[in-house]
């Protein structure tokens, strides 16, 4: 007998706002002028992958801008205000894990 396995997708829905229209910003089409924004999770090494790939982002695909911000530690959710801060300046948010 084989074992079950069971996958989860990790997506989730779009929420709708009290207007009743998504929250969600549009898809983006190229990073050119955009900004990138990380939530290390303060696992080992993901502030030094980030500092390595927002660099990488802004030499050869164009960001204009690239904001880190880190969680106290990888058990907790981010603040509302960092969630808040990131989702009013970026247009591209990367949350990370590293070890």
């Amino acid at each position: 007998m084989r074992p079950t396995l069971t996958l989860f997708d990790p997506t989730a829905p779009r929420r709708e706002s009290d207007a009743g229209s998504s929250v969600a910003k549009p898809a983006i089409t190229g990073l050119a002028g955009k900004v990138v924004g990380f939530i290390d999770n303060a696992k080992p090494n993901f502030g030094l992958l980030a500092d390595d790939l927002g660099e990488l982002l802004m030499s050869r695909y164009g960001v204009a801008r690239v904001i880190k911000r880190r969680k106290p530690s990888a058990s907790v959710p981010a603040k509302p205000e960092v969630i808040e801060e990131l989702t009013g300046e970026c247009d591209v948010i990367i949350a990370g894990s590293g070890d």
